[in-house]
């Protein structure tokens, strides 16, 4: 019975990490799309960023989802990662090729950290600031002092225009969440029992497509903006 709990326990957490893990694709598609923006129209940029910063259900409802997902899902699947490591008969110096696992499965502890690390940068960068200038300062407007324009995009452009080491940074960072992408979203699908023979072989490359473009978007946007928008 004990061990009857145990793996229903475990079957449980797996799925609770496909979830949160469901909810932060699509989030990263979200912000990726909006970040495109920034880059097609600068105006359209603003509207939507003020739209999703002052939005009650945004910020609200789905902003404390996020915050809760991202160090779930990052933390406990590091945990889970690590208990699995250890309780693996064979290990990973036993490792012979491909036979068992690929790169990315084997070291999603590693993308995991990585992609954490980037997260906190990003809220340092990003997030913080925004809190602090909306619930701290109290302007909810949006706009620059004494004028009618809004500020998101300047902000934006002034993190990557020349800032290379920032850049740099960045294009690690999505990178090594590329590498994560490619074994969490099919492994994703798997948790929740979503595992056909005829369906998964479509799963997999929509996970390829997924984790190439979505990262490779976020990295475009860096890189435009470090250079066309040079101080």
């Amino acid at each position: 019975m004990s061990t009857q709990k145990q793996s229903l326990s475990s079957i449980g957490r797996k799925v609770l990490m496909a979830l949160t893990g469901f909810f932060l694709m699509v989030f990263l598609l979200q912000h990726m799309s909006i970040n495109m923006l920034s880059v097609i129209n600068a105006d359209v940029f603003n509207e939507v960023s003020h739209f999703m910063g002052t939005n009650a259900l945004v910020q609200f409802v789905l902003q404390p989802v996020l915050i809760f997902s991202v160090f779930f899902h990052f933390v406990w699947g590091m945990v889970l990662e690590y208990q699995n490591n250890q309780a693996r008969s064979i290990k990973y110096a036993k490792y012979s090729g491909h036979a068992n696992a690929t790169w990315m499965s084997r070291n999603m502890i590693i993308s995991g950290l990585a992609v954490l690390a980037f997260l906190v940068v990003h809220f340092y960068d990003f997030w913080i600031p925004e809190i602090n200038t909306k619930y701290i300062e109290g302007d909810m407007t949006g706009l620059h002092p004494g004028s009618n324009e809004f500020r998101y995009h300047e902000e934006l452009v002034d993190k990557f225009a020349n800032q290379p080491i920032r850049v740099i940074l960045y294009v690690i960072a999505f990178f090594m969440l590329s590498l994560h992408l490619m074994h969490g979203f099919q492994s994703a699908f798997q948790s929740v029992g979503f595992n056909h023979s005829k369906y998964t072989p479509i799963i997999k490359k929509m996970g390829n497509i997924f984790a190439i473009a979505v990262p490779l978007g976020f990295v475009f946007v860096a890189l435009y903006h470090f250079i066309y928008h040079p101080h």
